[in-house]
């Protein structure tokens, strides 16, 4: 048996796919206070009395998210080269707010007090000039616990090439520390990118450790984890490098629809998944968009991830009327406590409030759950309006803030949405589909039958990925590097190799495969060309050489479904979803279960 599950905002997700392969997907409310009962709950639901002889859980996890957004991580330190204590406070040149004159700080985990300059040196190229001092670092060591340091994130100069300096420096500070080198988290060049990432690993990975390490002793079956790049690991290693954990819900999404998306023989598509909290949106042109460069709240994450662009727009959205008498839907949200007005709880406006107040929403999880319209009405009613009227307008900006992030990821990097299919998929992407697949000009909108499960089916269909790398700028033993990641990898899949290229001087790479040098600079050259337009003559530079080791998952065979067929306007329900056919739209069932809706 195996079983995915996705911890949401509003809605702890559940797929089951048991021994003879049959699929069986349930929701439980979450708990933000305590995730880790929802998820032994949702196990021993999951079981129903079964007794298989192995049980794989794959877990997607909001912890480390949730922490590094709300600042609730571990009081951290930064220990760094002498003379770069404020690299993590100056950070790049780059200015998000051109024309702000008072540009808002700079987002950092650790305050200025807490970064440590250590006195070391080592060249670009790996030599070493001068060690730490380990009385030195053991002093230092006793003041960040006198400080109530929990975690401390190490980052030396050059410690890419070699991390003898970090290694020296991890064991003289000794036990009780929770500590991340960034020779082991991100040994690539450009110190503030790994510097970053390393700091956010030592913010939210004793946090991770603890919530891993309780879910561990406490369920009956070993458990996996996602990772932001798309593929699972141990939870061992997650509590190591928390950091791959990012974007672990949404990556488990794009994973699904990916999946679904080829099932339906649409290979191009835009996953759209709206949740409760927040929506995601990424370009699949055959395969999932990967990135190596993300922001995660204004702060670099040089890890592997899949390319997501997330806004604060989903069905626990809260409406507003601003200081200037707009109306403004999130990011605000009700979440799962105490959730829309329409759960009998909450009084706030929500997104989900305006839906059943318009007739599209009566209940949810299979009628199981009903939804109170009166409420609805009165919380809409707030904003000073009549509530249909109201819900309308909710309805329409709430769309306009999710058009904004697919075009974001399609139009602004020059992809014509018109090209793809619209994958829409979490509780409430049936219900804005069609309307925002018009304003791009897309014809082909698809609703998997899983949609209000899609992430944690992604858990299920999700490879084991193991991901290597080593800046290599400058170096002339490419191979050899290539050797030592080979070595790091082995006994764990597949090997498949990588490389970030790019002409000399410029600031940016683009990674393609590697079988040969001249391979892979045909493969750049072909790549910028289809990305910016154009080639050059000049020397291509390898910046960082990588190794992903790949388990793939083995598939599983859907029955055919019961052919359905019909026109708009017209609303269709579903355990976990719902999907608004409006006038001028037709939808179909393929024989996987998926709607297919047409204009």
């Amino acid at each position: 048996m195996r079983i995915g599950i996705d911890s949401g905002g509003t809605f702890t997700d559940f797929v089951v796919l048991d021994p003879q392969g049959r699929l069986r997907t349930f929701k439980l409310r979450s708990n933000p206070q305590d995730p880790a009962a929802v998820i032994l709950a949702g196990i021993e639901q999951a079981l129903a009395g079964a007794t298989p002889a192995a049980v794989d859980v794959v877990h997607g996890s909001t912890v480390a998210t949730n922490a590094l957004l709300e600042r609730k991580g571990a009081r951290t330190a930064f220990l760094t080269t002498a003379g770069f204590e404020d690299l993590l406070t100056i950070g790049r040149q780059n200015r998000r707010e051109l024309y702000r004159l008072s540009p808002r700080p700079r987002a950092c985990l650790v305050p200025t007090n807490l970064c440590f300059g250590v006195t070391e040196r080592q060249f670009a190229d790996g030599t070493i000039e001068q060690a730490p001092n380990p009385a030195a670092i053991r002093k230092l060591a006793r003041q960040l616990k006198a400080a109530g340091i929990e975690s401390v994130a190490l980052s030396f100069l050059h410690a890419y090439r070699d991390g003898t300096q970090e290694r020296m420096v991890q064991q003289a500070l000794g036990d009780g520390f929770y500590i991340s080198a960034s020779h082991e988290i991100c040994p690539e060049f450009r110190e503030y990118e790994r510097s970053s990432t390393t700091a956010i690993n030592a913010y939210v990975g004793p946090l991770m450790d603890r919530y891993l390490g309780r879910l561990e002793q406490t369920s009956p079956y070993p458990v996996s984890i996602m990772q932001s790049s798309g593929g699972i690991i141990t939870a061992a290693e997650a509590r190591r490098q928390a950091v791959r954990t990012i974007l672990s819900g949404p990556a488990g999404g794009v994973v699904g629809a990916l999946a679904i998306a080829r099932q339906a023989g649409f290979p191009r598509v835009l996953a759209f998944d709206m949740g409760g909290t927040s929506t995601d949106v990424s370009l699949c042109d055959g395969d999932a968009a990967e990135t190596t460069e993300s922001e995660v709240d204004g702060m670099p994450v040089r890890v592997p991830m899949l390319d997501i662009h997330t806004v604060g727009a989903g069905g626990g959205s809260i409406a507003r009327i601003d200081e200037g008498g707009l109306l403004r839907v999130g990011p605000q949200s009700a979440g799962a406590d105490p959730g829309p007005a329409c759960y009998g709880t909450g009084t706030l406006p929500t997104v989900t409030d305006a839906h059943v107040v318009l007739g599209r929403m009566n209940a949810l999880l299979g009628g199981s759950m009903p939804l109170d319209r009166a409420r609805s009405e009165k919380a809409l009613a707030t904003l000073g309006l009549d509530p249909v009227k109201a819900a309308e307008g909710v309805i329409r900006v709430a769309n306009a803030n999710m058009l904004r992030a697919i075009r974001a990821v399609s139009i602004e990097r020059g992809h014509d949405p018109r090209d793809y299919a619209l994958l829409a998929f979490g509780g409430g992407g049936g219900l804005h589909a069609c309307e925002m697949a018009e304003d791009l000009g897309i014809t082909t909108v698809i609703v998997p039958d899983q949609a209000g499960v899609l992430s944690a089916y992604g858990m299920l269909a999700a490879d084991q990925l193991r991901d290597y790398a080593q800046g290599v700028l400058g170096s002339p033993d490419l191979e050899g590097v290539f050797a030592r990641l080979t070595r790091q990898a082995e006994g764990h899949g597949k090997l498949e190799r990588y490389a970030d290229l790019r002409y000399a001087g410029q600031s940016y790479e683009l990674t393609v495969p590697w079988k040969s040098r001249l391979g892979a600079q045909r493969a750049f050259e072909q790549l910028h060309e289809r990305l910016y337009g154009y080639r050059m003559t000049t020397e291509i530079e390898v910046v960082t050489l990588r190794v992903r080791s790949r388990v793939k998952t083995k598939p599983w065979r859907t029955p055919p479904a019961q052919p359905l067929s019909g026109k708009g306007p017209q609303v269709l329900l579903s355990y976990g979803s719902t999907t608004l056919v409006p006038a001028g739209w037709r939808y179909s069932r393929d024989r996987f279960g998926n709607l297919i809706l047409t204009r």
